[in-house]
């Protein structure tokens, strides 16, 4: 068996491919862009697009989406639990996720848990390298995420309802409609996923010799999701999206001796935006309020909790010009306020101001520029001045050159600014310049992209021990993160079967300037491979990641890493009938069933199944 398995993902690595990009040869229907920023302005960055298919052939929560399809790492507290990523050796609060246009990455520790959002609940997914700040703010440092609901205006009425039950009493229902006419659309959507998640520990054992399984691992995520557009006049249009969650899970043990710990979160966004085009003139207004909250109990018997929530406006205006047919240049204003309470930081507030100025020049056809500068005002702390540079030269048909540098930064939250008993006030933000360099190539069905890529940051933001051993954040490191990613993506079709073959590579060096040490929970190698079969209504699919191992500690101790791991998973699925299609499919998750943990001793799940039920009505 190790030899079939040797051979098979080796194959998949060679060919250094990607499947994220397509499902099928069939092109997707054209929509109205909920982030035209990331359309316009991203010409010379590499983004990686996943469309609602490819999102499909993985189970319900973001990171596995995420993780079987892009270079991204990720550190998972066991199946279901917090779940923290890093994009070019960066760490998980330097990595901005954009929801619609708007930065959603938490005001209290920055970062976002994929394993509180529902990859079903949207009909797009980009994941953008490189930095971001100077159009989407704090924490787009390695990269951004971008979650979409675009919308159509098609005539269409349409509903999809996928039912999946699996191992560890696993359930998911999930539903989508989606209903249009010439001067609206609608989108809306539920999403439940729960399991006991009790799964057994692979070769691990009590004292008196009964197998350990997860204790104290259930979870439930269910997530509720809108999205209308409505056409004031011909060139006119006001969208509204709104999107809330609720997570419940207990904590998995270390040991039966611990205590049963509960953590609750929640969060809504809701966002109003208006888009009108008069001649060489767009303007485009943005209102979102946004809200989060947590709840921690370190017993899940009682009702005893701490707890963090915190409420954020935004206001957004956004002004192009069309100078010339070549040259656009735009203007955009912000302001957000945000108010916070918690057990750990009392009352709060802050706003933020910010200006920014965009520029995008079409020499020719074959050669972009895009040019950005940026500014914020707030008494918290000292904006850096940001800026980005960008050209995108298609030198021949099948290649392309582009290059980007900029400077980002990410601001310090307020766990850091008011925890009590180590807060520090008078903290700066991390700030980092970029640069990067790809090489696009495509022939017929066939694109590689290769990206070289440099970033230096200074003032990283670590909590160290103080004064009678008080744990305060200080701005205390520099790091230099560098690597290569390569990306590639193949498909044929030969009569009534088609073959798509697809994977990711990354190699990161990611130190600290200091110590000249890999920083820890940063690999140096990650790959993802997947290889797709179609015929008539037959689908298969197998899945491959690769994460090399990880250090634990600064120091870079040998016997404190977390040793490599390659998981697979294969699916089957049939569609009966034509005009109410409905598909049954099987998935094998693990299928070599591998014993591996992402963080210490938080054992994963070995071999387990599951099995879904697709809708189309």
């Amino acid at each position: 068996m190790i030899y079939i398995k040797s051979f098979l993902c080796f194959c998949l690595l060679f060919s250094q491919l990607i499947f994220s990009q397509h499902d099928t040869i069939t092109p997707l229907k054209e929509v109205i862009v909920s982030d035209t920023k990331l359309r316009k302005f991203s010409s010379s960055q590499t983004i990686l697009s996943l469309n609602d298919a490819v999102l499909s052939k993985n189970s319900a929560l973001l990171t596995n989406v995420l993780n079987y399809n892009s270079v991204l790492y990720f550190k998972e507290y066991g199946r279901g639990m917090l779940s923290t990523v890093a994009f070019r050796g960066t760490t998980a609060s330097q990595t901005a996720v954009i929801w619609n246009g708007i930065n959603i990455n938490s005001q209290m520790n920055g970062s976002t848990d994929f394993n509180t959002v529902s990859g079903t609940d949207y009909n797009s997914i980009a994941v953008k390298g490189g930095g971001g700040s100077v159009i989407y703010g704090s924490g787009a440092i390695g990269g951004t995420v971008h979650l979409n609901n675009d919308l159509q205006f098609d005539r269409s009425f349409s509903n999809q309802l996928r039912l999946d039950y699996g191992s560890f009493n696993t359930q998911g229902i999930h539903y989508n409609s989606h209903f249009s006419k010439t001067k609206w659309s609608a989108q809306i959507g539920f999403s439940r996923t729960y399991s006991d998640n009790d799964y057994p520990y692979l070769d691990r054992f009590d004292w008196k010799g009964n197998q350990r399984f997860n204790e104290n691992g259930e979870y439930e995520v269910i997530g509720f999701n809108a999205a209308i557009g409505f056409k004031i006049a011909d060139k006119q249009l006001l969208k509204a999206y709104s999107q809330s969650s609720n997570t419940d899970r207990n904590v998995s043990l270390l040991s039966p001796s611990e205590s049963r710990t509960k953590y609750k979160n929640e969060f809504s966004r809701n966002l109003l935006e208006y888009n009108g085009v008069f001649d060489q003139w767009t303007m485009n207004g943005k209102m979102a309020y946004l809200t989060e909250g947590y709840q921690y109990y370190p017993d899940n018997t009682n009702n005893q909790y701490t707890f963090g929530h915190t409420n954020t406006w935004i206001t957004k205006a956004d002004v192009s010009f069309q100078a010339t047919p070549t040259l656009l240049l735009n203007t955009i204003l912000e302001h957000n306020t945000t108010k916070g309470k918690g057990s750990g930081f009392s009352n709060r507030h802050r706003d933020i101001t910010s200006w920014a100025f965009l520029l995008k020049h079409e020499v020719s056809t074959a050669w972009q520029n895009e040019l950005g500068i940026r500014k914020e005002f707030t008494n918290n702390y000292q904006s850096p001045f940001l800026f980005s540079y960008g050209t995108a030269l298609r030198l021949a048909k099948w290649y392309q050159l582009k290059a980007n540098v900029s400077r980002n930064f990410r601001i310090p939250t307020f766990n850091d600014l008011y925890w009590e008993e180590g807060g520090n006030p008078n903290l700066k933000p991390e700030s980092a310049y970029q640069g990067e360099l790809a090489n696009v190539f495509t022939y017929k069905n066939f694109s590689l992209t290769q990206t070289a890529y440099y970033n230096k940051i200074k003032d990283l933001l670590r909590w160290v021990p103080g004064n009678n051993g008080i744990w305060s954040p200080q701005n205390t490191d520099r790091a230099v993160a560098y690597g290569i990613e390569t990306v590639l993506a193949w498909q044929q079709q030969f009569g009534n079967s088609i073959w798509l073959i697809n994977s990711t590579y990354a190699y990161t060096i990611s130190k600290n300037e200091a110590t000249q040490k890999q920083l820890f929970f940063v690999p140096y190698h990650k790959a993802t491979a997947s290889l797709a079969y179609n015929y008539k209504k037959w689908n298969a699919n197998y899945q491959f990641l690769f994460n090399g191992f990880v250090y634990t500690q600064s120091d870079n101790d040998p016997n404190t890493i977390i040793p490599s791991y390659w998981v697979s998973n294969l699916g089957v699925d049939y569609e009966f009938f034509k005009k109410n299609p409905i598909k049954i499919g099987v998935q094998a998750l693990n299928l070599w069933n591998e014993k591996y943990v992402s963080v210490e001793n938080r054992i994963m799940p070995g071999r387990n199944f599951n099995l879904y039920l697709i809708f189309k009505f």
